[in-house]
């Protein structure tokens, strides 16, 4: 008789792990979006200081709600869980979004998916620079593979296109990822303390803010006069891309655990070059290919040698 429940305690354990592989599978995807939706939205004479105004607009209300949620009957935060809060939200998802909307104006989405995977080996890098961390020689054998894939495309895009904005855009992204590897660094003392969703609501409610005060700042209110087009891919990038990636992979992370979560997520640069080919018309070629199995590869190392 003891059989039976172990036999169902075991389905249930399998039907756990594969939904969380899918949550992780489809948020990487759903990440992957953002860069097709933001070079969509390029196309309708946008700029991006307007652009991400209207992203965060929209996503606003899911991150104040996510943070209420996450809250509930817990202690209210502290100043210095505030002063985190406002630090990490400026520097994790405002600089960042605002570096990576700018640097998208002037490279491929594929190109920008692969830099922005450079991200575990700047927190490394961070880690032995402020925290005397030791490296290890995996890591580098690892951290040399995916800059070596990023680099190989990155020369192949200057090649056909030999233009200083080419390498301005791919500099934004490069500086966009260290700005979002500052926020994962400082980020774990928070998020022992608070709670990984709760310190996402409040960090991206601050960076909703202050995209929509630059946009106060900086651009007349007629500068609000867009497009209907951008208008729906606004929509569509904050709910598809923003709000219900970062829910999935939160319940991906509780089902299979963060190692195996982030192993799923490398699916995210090959759906950004499949929808590149397909919605922008990038091209595909077999220096995109090797780039980004080096790059994939590189990374796949990164977390077995951390293990």
């Amino acid at each position: 008789m003891p059989a039976v429940p172990a036999a169902c305690a075991a389905d249930d354990d399998r039907r756990r792990r594969l939904t969380g592989l899918l949550m992780a599978a489809l948020g990487a995807i759903a990440f992957s979006g953002k860069a097709i939706i933001v070079k969509l939205a390029y196309r309708y004479d946008v700029d991006a200081v307007t652009l991400i105004m209207y992203r965060m607009l929209f996503a606003l209300p899911f991150f104040v709600f996510m943070a209420w949620w996450a809250g509930r009957g817990k202690a209210p935060l502290g100043r210095r869980d505030w002063a985190g809060v406002l630090g990490l939200g400026f520097i994790g998802y405002y600089a960042s979004s605002m570096l990576d909307f700018a640097g998208l104006q002037y490279i491929t989405a594929s190109l920008e998916r692969l830099i922005l995977y450079l991200g575990p080996t700047m927190v490394l890098l961070l880690g032995w620079l402020l925290h005397g961390q030791r490296i290890r020689r995996a890591h580098l054998l690892a951290t040399a593979v995916s800059y070596a894939g990023a680099l190989l495309v990155f020369g192949v895009e200057l090649r056909f296109a030999p233009t200083s904005a080419t390498a301005w855009g791919a500099l934004l992204i490069f500086i966009s990822t260290f700005t979002y590897a500052l926020y994962l660094f400082y980020s774990g003392e928070f998020v022992q303390r608070l709670g990984a969703l709760r310190l996402v609501g409040l960090a991206t409610t601050v960076a909703c803010i202050c995209c929509i005060l630059q946009f106060l700042l900086v651009k007349p209110l007629a500068a609000a006069q867009v497009a209907p087009e951008v208008i729906w891919l606004s929509i569509l990038n904050a709910t598809l891309c923003t709000a219900a990636p970062v829910l999935m992979v939160m319940m991906a992370v509780e089902r299979v655990g963060p190692t195996l979560a982030a192993q799923v997520g490398m699916i995210g640069p090959l759906s950004t070059i499949a929808m590149g080919i397909v919605l922008l018309g990038e091209p595909f070629t077999p220096w995109l290919a090797a780039g980004t199995v080096l790059v994939v590869a590189g990374i796949f190392m990164f977390s077995r040698a951390g293990r």
